[in-house]
């Protein structure tokens, strides 16, 4: 009977519905999972706490692959040294206001406001 909770009838034969039990885990309908995929532990590497530290290690150690020392050199190159226009317009604009209103343009003292109250 439809619409009275108890009395639906259930699952209808080859529907589909939840799968077996399989391994101790209840699956629910759908797409079986994958397998899980092992992977092996990574060798043990002695690590600077200092990331920059590491990379110039990476670097200057000849034991390591010549790709993986030349990736490392371009990750360090930033933090090495500063490009010469690495400001903004903006920051140029603000630049050149500040050298012209130092010169000739400079702003002028404000007046001196003296009460005398002497009669």
């Amino acid at each position: 009977m439809a619409g009275v909770k108890g009395k639906s009838g259930g699952a209808r034969p080859n529907s589909g519905g939840a799968r077996p039990n399989s391994g101790g885990k209840r699956l629910g309908a759908g797409r079986k999972p994958a397998p899980p995929v092992l992977v092996p532990p990574a060798p043990a590497v002695e690590v600077e706490p200092d990331s920059i530290k590491f990379m110039r290690q990476i670097v200057n150690d000849a034991t390591i692959d010549a790709k993986l020392r030349l990736e490392a050199a371009k990750a360090l190159a930033p933090f090495e040294a500063v490009k010469k226009g690495e400001t903004g317009k903006k920051d140029e604009q603000s630049d050149r206001a500040r050298k012209a209103s130092q010169g000739r343009f400079a702003a002028s003292a404000p007046p001196r406001l003296v009460v005398n109250n002497r009669p």
